[in-house]
């Protein structure tokens, strides 16, 4: 038998040097005390993955090696094997790198090969991929290192690494999603073990890709796999789900968690190599390795068994195909929880403080902020040093203070603060949900009429311009009604600000809140909320879930969460309460006021930005998905509502909240969308070619019994 031990995993901060540097020892410290003879990290660790134009300033490039310095001298770094990220500057070009260390030198460079740049990447913005396959060059190494190694040059290039009992090739997080994966040639030409280093953003319904991918690459490739993936919110949109694993032969072998507060969380395994040749002994197998080109091997003296057979006592770690995934409604619950965590603890503020409507979405923002606090106190009550303190920090305690924030409610009656801001149109219903929501959670809550300040401003108009406007029930012009209803919605921002800043204060403690939105993807999309409202604010946890997804997610949250409240949030009609009630005695109600319904936009978002479909196709595509209930002129107008919609509210996402990123179809163009803000409202030939073709098309009548619940 030839058992190794190898390590995977820990969570990085954009440009946070000193503290990247700590989890890097830390996690290699972990993995060494279980016996581990190979460490991979995540991508990029030493400065984070994040930095985006960062990586363009030779500053970052300069302190990763001053970092790489400090471990290359460090105890910890001794006696193992460990696979470093880190960007370096090669013939002037900038490179995504692993380098490779051991016992106080560095065995190989490999750069990236192949880039991730679609979607939030932008990764041939900031380097180069390394095209030379099966090619190295020499690397000039600078002075800081050649003063610790005693080397002047190292390999640079697309190599694999020799030791004494076996071979490791180094793959790098898009490399596994390519087509032509490196793992492929790689493995046929000997290599056994397979470290990859990801920046893996989170997504609902994303993790099963990257686990079966490595699966079936084990499987039928035979090999140890070993898959870091960045953990954390890396100082931006992204939150990075962790979730690394071992995998050998198709099976896992061992997985972290997907969703931590931790800063370091080490996995480990211990496999047998012959277990991997045994695999590789089919006949095909063998003779395409025959046939591979071979890479070049750079030595290392040193062997990953310790130079030891058969160890008494020390078993093999046993896996299991079965891999258990989250659902939707548990990722909702834990991702945008963490990633609150990691804003609210980096930020140095004191809390978080939400405009709380009585309506679904800032509800669901809300449940976050407790599924956080539950987090945090399941955290301290297992003892996490680092979740403790900056709990203790964040709850305005002393330094010396033996505070647990081991009760949520507790912790939340510290940290989060909530408010009703109501007008003359606010019903009693919205108003309570609001007050029992937060008492609930434990949040400190604060109820408040805005009237006299939307009388203010509404006396300014009338004062300067002699108009009064009216709103639509009472006469009034669309223009009247709709900017009535605008002052209203942006006087909370700027309340909202104003007691985010101000509360801490008002309860005699330090510091200020960062300002929480709660506008969901969908309606972003539509452009269904208005510009500089409660929307704008500092982050949004739910700015990339749709209200789909939201529904079920506050649904899951009524049982699991143990809040029966939840259920009125569910039951009561989606509306703004921006407009007095009509004639009808009928509220405002969002879906009529959008003229789509909430799962109708989630269809729309996906065909629009995932299937990459304009106004033709999409209707196309649709006549297949809704043709059994919607006639072809029916579908057209639906579509055609949906861009017109679409083009002139596209200048909102030129404003819209930071927002994790959740789903595949989010809208937002800080750079996941990258469309114009200003689009023809008409869409005049695409429309003209729509309404021809759907005239061609036979229109049945709409079935009866079919309705828009059925679109999904």
């Amino acid at each position: 038998m030839h058992l190794v031990t190898v390590a995977t995993q820990l969570d990085q901060w954009s440009l946070d040097f000193e503290g990247n540097c700590k989890r890097i020892l830390k996690s290699i410290a972990i993995a060494k005390s279980r016996g581990a003879t190979l460490r991979v990290g995540p991508e990029l660790e030493i400065p984070g993955y994040g930095c985006l134009d960062h990586f363009l300033e030779g500053d970052t490039i300069l302190h990763s090696w001053e970092v790489l310095a400090t471990i290359l001298q460090s105890e910890e770094a001794q006696d193992i094997v460990c696979d470093i990220g880190m960007p370096i500057e090669h013939k002037n070009n900038n490179y995504n790198c692993r380098v490779i260390i051991h016992n106080g030198k560095i065995v190989m460079i490999r750069p990236k090969m192949w880039m991730a740049n679609d979607g939030n990447y932008r990764e041939l913005r900031h380097f180069t991929p390394w095209h030379k396959h099966r090619q190295v060059e020499q690397h000039s190494l600078p002075r800081i290192i050649r003063n610790v190694t005693g080397q002047n040059y190292v390999t640079f290039g697309d190599a694999v690494v020799s030791t004494e009992d076996t071979v490791i090739g180094v793959e790098l997080c898009e490399e596994l999603f390519t087509p032509a994966s490196p793992h492929i040639l790689m493995g046929l030409d000997g290599v056994e073990i397979f470290t990859n280093s990801s920046a893996s953003h989170h997504e609902l319904r994303k993790l099963n890709r990257r686990i079966e991918l490595i699966k079936e690459a084990t499987q039928k490739l035979g090999g140890i796999y070993l898959y870091s993936n960045q953990q954390g919110c890396d100082g931006d949109r992204l939150y990075y789900d962790g979730a690394a694993l071992i995998a050998m032969n198709g099976q896992i072998l061992a997985r972290g968690s997907q969703f931590s507060l931790s800063d370091v969380e080490v996995i480990t395994a211990t496999v047998d190599l012959g277990a991997v040749r045994a695999h590789r002994t089919q006949s095909s197998r063998r003779m395409q390795s025959a046939q591979a080109e071979a890479y070049q091997r750079v030595y290392v003296d040193t062997r990953l068994d310790g130079g030891q057979g058969i160890r008494v006592g020390d078993e093999e770690t046993k896996g299991s195909s079965e891999v258990q995934y989250h659902t939707p409604e548990e990722e909702i619950a834990l991702g945008p929880a963490c990633w609150l965590w990691d804003y609210l603890r980096r930020s140095r503020t004191q809390g978080y403080f939400i405009p709380l409507s009585g309506g679904i979405d800032s509800c669901a923002t809300t449940v976050i902020v407790h599924s956080m606090c539950r987090l945090v106190a399941d955290a301290a009550s297992k003892g996490d040093e680092q979740v403790i303190a900056d709990a203790r920090r964040i709850a305005g305690e002393p330094e010396d203070s033996s505070y647990l924030p081991t009760d949520p409610k507790e912790f939340a009656g510290r940290i989060f603060h909530t408010c009703y801001m109501g007008t003359e149109h606010s019903s009693p219903e919205t108003r309570k949900r609001a007050k029992d929501l937060s008492e609930a959670i434990g949040g400190y809550h604060v109820d408040l009429n805005m009237d006299t300040a939307v009388s203010a401003v509404k006396g300014i108009f009338s004062l300067v311009t002699g108009k009064k406007p009216q709103f639509g029930v009472h006469g009034g012009s669309s223009a009247e009604n709709l900017a009535l209803q605008n002052i209203q919605a942006r006087l909370r921002m700027v309340l909202a600000y104003m007691f985010a800043q101000l509360l801490p204060w008002a309860r005699g403690k330090v510091g200020s809140l960062l300002v929480l939105g709660s506008a969901n993807v969908d309606e972003s999309l539509r452009g269904y909320y208005t510009k500089y409202d409660c929307s704008s604010a500092d982050v949004n946890p739910i700015g990339g879930i749709s209200k789909t997804d939201l529904k079920k997610f506050i649904a899951w949250a009524e049982v699991n969460f143990d809040l029966p409240i939840l259920k009125s949030f569910l039951d009561a009609i989606p509306t703004a309460e921006l407009i007095p009630i009509g004639s009808d005695n009928v509220a405002q109600s969002d879906e009529v006021e959008m003229g789509m319904t909430y799962d109708e936009l989630s269809v729309y978002g996906r065909l629009r930005k995932v299937e990459k479909c304009g106004p033709y196709s999409m209707f196309g595509k649709l006549v297949q998905e809704w043709g059994s209930f919607l006639s072809p002129v029916e579908i057209a107008t639906k579509v055609k509502h949906f861009f017109f919609n679409y083009a002139i509210n596209r200048h909102k996402m030129t404003t819209l909240t930071p927002s994790v990123h959740m789903e595949s179809y989010s809208p937002d163009d800080n750079r996941f969308d990258l469309r114009p803000f200003l689009l023809p409202t008409r869409f005049g030939h695409q429309f003209r070619r729509i309404d021809e073709l759907a005239e061609k098309l036979p229109n049945r009548a709409t079935q009866p019994g079919n309705d828009k619940s059925k679109v999904d």
